[in-house]
């Protein structure tokens, strides 16, 4: 019964849910009497906590990825999803329309389709904070910092489930296996009490933890000042949006008390909160040696090399300075799906899949090399974007000279070379950091060429693949040989904070600055576009119902698993004015039912705790 929140929250001193703990202790002897026994054996319990967490670069267990409509695949000519064989499409079904309660894709609440029990996941952290007095071999230091480290997991885990579910339940506590059934029967909290919570713990764990990683080899991925500074400021900005401040949509949902769960009424200081949590986030990272990447390690390449580096690098670049949270997990599929084939006798590779393709919305979304729109550039022949077009001499480090290519390639900002992939780029890379210019591949992508065609399946459908997330020290060859150079996937990057606190200041944050929200704006289209010739202004910020924020964040954060929760934000993920092919099941798109904006509660936890309120629009 470990999926039915019942069990779940009765179950306070069982410990079948620590498997990895479990491989430690003699099979006869009760997890928890072990579990704090010293230093040693509580750290193991620590990364317990940890490993409940989703991998950010797992494309297929990651619903962020493909359901924000950023690249696409085929497999015999349907839209659909694969990765290692499988065709359980979870993200591609549910951004078209097949969310249900019954059986609910990517069910984080308990368990199943993709999703992780992140209830669990609290509990263990609970479990920990009832436990961690216990060793008598650790320092009062370090056990303030693993306190601090739970709490954040905690917090953390709620948020996840806020933005998946909206109300949630908040367990402070385990609640006793005495407890009665009404006592278990927990209720949903309204989104601003769970929003409060979440704040208020991360507020609670900030003075305990590091500002900085110090032991590099066996601490990478563990928690600092500014993570927790970051979420909070994730938090707000989740709080201030339409999504859950002033939405009419929800304004009926009231659990069997009577309480409303969600807050109907806009409430313009949320955005304050927003904008006040995201620049103390900045004002921390920042303080700890957090900055914007930038590529200077070898003074023989030209400017426009080390530009491009400094872009690829942003992502792939493993801790870079730029990152404030980064994953531990393996990269290797997302790395497999984004490569290419870049010789004829590669096509043998069984691991390089060559087909996750970024849409063409994706696609013309990146700015000409002027700094603005492609179909507002008077220099740029949008209408006919998709003719054929030979590279010109001045466009030679980017594409090959001479090459015959897309018109849409021509003339755009350099993180549209950096980040995507393309019939006549030039892939800098396959395990080469110094080779001059002259040694890039020219990526070749027609029919019959290497990294065109080779099946159904595997190929890109667009012409494109996503090149940002490729190590430049990944390598693949003809013998099925796939040598996968991890990096730290971005959880947290600096430059999110930077546009999180400009869309707050700009959507009402009065506890934050204009000029400084443009200002850091400014600050990633320098390194962007390798100067300050192509800055924006405050009139910018708030143009277009503030879409320019939401394009420079599609620009910037480009397949870094954020972009379906900007489109919830932003109320476009279900609209009408923001559609993709077989969006609500139709070929063209058509707008679909607000309800997808957040989950389904499983009809299955449902039946076990009546306390429990479905989603509005879901069956209960």
């Amino acid at each position: 019964m470990k999926t039915k929140i019942l069990a779940l929250l009765c179950a306070v001193l069982m410990c079948s849910s620590c498997k990895d703990y479990l491989d430690i202790v003699p099979d006869n002897v009760a997890t928890l009497d072990h579990a704090f026994t010293n230093m040693e054996t509580a750290e193991k319990f620590l990364f317990t906590c940890y490993s409940y967490m989703p991998n950010p670069a797992d494309v297929h267990n990651t619903p962020a990825f493909v359901s924000g409509f950023e690249s696409w695949s085929f497999k015999n000519n349907m839209y659909y999803f694969q990765l290692n064989g499988s065709a359980t499409a979870y993200a591609y079904q549910m951004a078209a329309y097949g969310q249900t309660s019954e059986s609910p894709y990517f069910n984080n609440w308990s368990g199943g389709n993709g999703g992780t029990n992140l209830w669990i996941a609290i509990r263990d952290c609970n479990i920990f904070m009832q436990n961690i007095h216990k060793p008598t071999d650790l320092s009062d230091a370090l056990r303030a910092r693993w306190i601090a480290e739970v709490k954040f997991l905690k917090a953390y885990y709620h948020y996840l489930l806020l933005r998946q579910y909206g109300p949630i339940p908040i367990m402070k506590d385990n609640i006793d296996v005495s407890a009665s059934l009404d006592e278990v029967r927990v209720y949903r909290e309204p989104v601003d009490v769970v929003v409060q919570y979440i704040s208020d713990l991360l507020d609670e764990c900030i003075p305990d933890l590091p500002s900085v990683i110090q032991n590099e080899t066996e601490e990478m991925g563990r928690i600092t000042q500014a993570a927790a500074a970051t979420l909070k400021a994730q938090v707000w900005l989740l709080s201030a949006s339409p999504i859950f401040n002033g939405n009419s949509y929800y304004a009926y949902i009231k659990d069997n008390r009577g309480q409303n769960l969600f807050n109907s009424e806009f409430d313009v200081s949320k955005w304050e909160k927003a904008a006040e949590a995201a620049k103390d986030a900045i004002e921390t990272a920042e303080g700890a040696g957090i900055e914007l990447y930038t590529y200077d390690e070898f003074s023989n390449y030209t400017d426009s090399t080390k530009l491009k580096l400094a872009l690829r690098f942003r992502m792939t670049k493993k801790w870079n300075s730029e990152l404030i949270w980064g994953s531990t997990r393996g990269t290797t599929g997302l790395q497999q799906l984004s490569a290419v084939r870049t010789k004829s006798d590669e096509l043998s590779s069984v691991f390089v899949i060559n087909s996750l393709a970024p849409t063409f919305a994706t696609v013309e979304r990146y700015y000409t090399n002027n700094g603005v729109p492609i179909n507002e550039d008077k220099t740029w022949d949008y209408r006919n974007r998709y003719s054929p077009y030979e590279v010109e001499s001045d466009e030679r480090f980017y594409m090959k000279e001479g090459y015959i290519t897309g018109r849409l390639n021509h003339a755009r900002e350099p993180r549209f070379y950096s980040d995507l992939t393309f019939d006549g780029s030039l892939m800098y890379g396959k395990g080469f950091l110094k080779a001059p210019e002259k040694d890039f591949y020219v990526i070749q992508m027609k029919k019959g060429e290497p990294g065109g065609v080779f099946a159904k399946e595997r190929h890109s459908c667009t012409g494109y693949l996503p090149k940002k997330v490729l190590n430049v020290e990944t390598t693949w060859d003809k013998d099925n040989r796939f040598t996968n150079k991890e990096y730290s996937f971005p959880i947290m990057r600096l430059a999110d904070v930077y546009l999180m606190y400009a869309e707050a200041v700009a959507r009402g944050g009065q506890g934050g600055d204009l000029a400084t929200a443009v200002g850091y704006v400014n600050d990633l289209r320098e390194r962007a576009y390798g100067d300050r010739l192509h800055g924006v202004n405050e009139a910018w910020l708030k143009a277009d119902n503030y879409r320019n924020i939401l394009n420079e964040r599609g620009r910037e954060l480009y397949w870094e698993a954020l972009r379906r929760t900007d489109l919830i934000r932003f109320g476009l993920f279900t609209s009408a004015s923001y559609l993709w092919p077989y969006k609500g099941g139709v070929m063209g798109g058509i707008g679909v039912d607000n309800r997808y904006n957040v989950f389904p509660i499983p009809a299955t936890d449902l039946s076990v705790n009546g306390s429990l309120q479905q989603n509005d629009g879901y069956k209960n």
